[in-house]
């Protein structure tokens, strides 16, 4: 039989509404609150959303008629915790066993249209307060009352909306991005999440509009760009970005490499072999996705339009595009605000990607690897699977060799740690001992000598107590000391 659109409709509903019957222990006493009191209460947005799409999680987001006052009063006594950070905007944080809620007042608003904070006003309606919100597939609502989940309210149509696979505002998008350019960058977040499309006028208005993201944030944009690579559908997602021109003005170092032809000539551009590597990085992720891992394999060529040069023969080259990228990946992701750890990961990593590269068909002295190790530190395993997914040649003789010449990197790495501990590369003496061989104080002498062993450490591997201190004699001899 044709699974006509009705007909999926009618199945969604209904795992939607079992779904929702799993949890009548916190939506019919929460609910029975509210109905005692003579208010309503609606389960609202991503929440009946992703309950129609099977994904609902433990945070629910509900609306009322009540104020937030009123509604600090009623969840008294019955929330495990209850906090007020939004209470401005009419919303009341709560927790109640492992359910995180919000529950915010029906909201009115009107917008400067300068930044994006409204100004608040609290509405009456269901309806009115269903219309302001960005998508119409987060307009829908389902009434909650004493026995749990009982209405399915769709003013807006948004069922339609979810079934046929698209983002759609409710009224005219332009109106709608004006109120708050960040629903710009959401409507390309769900292409990831969702693997949703934009409807057409949708796509115009953000191209159109697509400087106005300026008037957002930087972490509010960070916040949203997380979200959309460690999504389902990143690739499509950042595509999204570079044709709307958003990522002109919030990463244009991702639409800058579409300038570069790449150096074997086996992709259109930089552009789409970094997508490809993406999508190669994020099928070698072992469960969740890896935020540093995906950022490092997106941007780990961005130094190629810099670098680029052209040589004898019409040949390109982009020499130490490694190290103008990781300079870069740390100019874009400070300025986007990202905490210091997560810059210093991902521009690591695009430092290191070309690293492999000298190790050629097994030629590495075993100092090569240990220094490889060590300077990837934490990484390692992250650098594996980026070094991977950077093999993107179709000459299928090229790739197996490459990978060839990695698994046996990795047996190499494998055996060295396990004869010699490769995760905690110390010099085999430490500053104590240091000090009482040589008799120094300390300072930055003792340092000196620290790294000294250390680098004889990986050159020569681990070193008997007797040898070391012979090598840390001949140092100090040699500088006249």
């Amino acid at each position: 039989m044709t699974d006509t659109p009705p007909d999926r409709r009618t199945r969604l509903l209904a795992a939607a509404a079992v779904a929702l019957h799993a949890l009548d222990d916190v939506l019919a006493p929460l609910g029975a609150l509210f109905e005692d009191a003579g208010h309503e209460l609606y389960l609202v947005g991503g929440s009946v959303r992703d309950a129609v799409l099977g994904r609902l999680g433990n945070d629910l987001d509900f609306t009322t008629d009540a104020r937030p006052e009123q509604i600090t009063e009623l969840i008294a006594g019955w929330a495990d915790a209850v906090w007020d950070v939004g209470i401005d905007f009419g919303t009341v944080g709560l927790r109640k066993g492992e359910h995180l809620i919000e529950i915010t007042t029906y909201r009115a608003d009107s917008y400067d249209r300068v930044g994006r904070n409204p100004e608040v006003t609290f509405g009456d309606t269901l309806d009115g307060d269903l219309i302001r919100r960005d998508f119409t597939i987060n307009a829908m609502a389902v009434r909650v009352g004493r026995t749990g989940a009982a209405e399915f309210c769709d003013p807006l149509d948004g069922i339609t909306a979810l079934l046929a696979g698209v983002i759609d505002t409710p009224g005219a998008p332009e109106d709608s991005f004006n109120d708050d350019p960040l629903r710009m960058l959401r409507a390309v977040r769900f292409i990831s999440q969702l693997g949703f499309r934009p409807v057409p006028r949708v796509v115009e208005a953000i191209s159109s509009m697509a400087d106005e993201i300026d008037r957002i944030t930087a972490e509010r944009v960070r916040a949203e760009l997380d979200k959309l690579i460690c999504g389902q559908h990143p690739i499509e997602a950042i595509d999204a970005l570079v044709e709307t021109g958003l990522a002109d003005r919030i990463l244009p170092e991702i639409p800058g490499m579409r300038l570069t032809i790449d150096e074997h000539h086996q992709h259109k551009d930089v552009y789409q072999h970094s997508l490809t590597v993406l999508r190669q990085a994020i099928d070698l992720e072992e469960s969740d996705p890896d935020l540093v891992l995906r950022w490092a394999a997106l941007l780990h060529d961005i130094g190629k339009p810099a670098t680029r040069r052209h040589e004898g023969g019409g040949g390109v080259s982009f020499h130490h595009h490694e190290v103008v990228g990781a300079k870069m990946v740390r100019k874009r992701m400070r300025a986007l605000k990202y905490p210091k750890a997560i810059v210093s990961e991902v521009a690591d990593l695009v430092y290191l990607h070309l690293r492999f590269h000298g190790y050629g068909d097994g030629a590495w002295t075993d100092s090569a690897v240990r220094r490889y190790v060590t300077d990837a530190g934490p990484l390692l395993d992250r650098l594996h699977k980026l070094v991977r997914a950077d093999c993107t040649t179709r000459n299928k003789r090229r790739a197996r060799r490459l990978q060839q010449n990695y698994d046996d990197l990795e047996q190499r790495i494998g055996e060295l740690q396990a004869a010699e501990d490769l995760d905690r590369v110390r010099p085999d003496l430490d500053g104590n001992a240091i000090m009482e061989l040589l008799g120094l104080p300390p300072g930055p002498l003792v340092g000196e000598a620290w790294k000294h062993l250390k680098e004889l450490r990986l050159d020569r591997g681990p070193l008997s107590r007797e040898e070391a201190e012979e090598a840390l004699r001949e140092w100090w001899a040699a500088r006249g000391a």
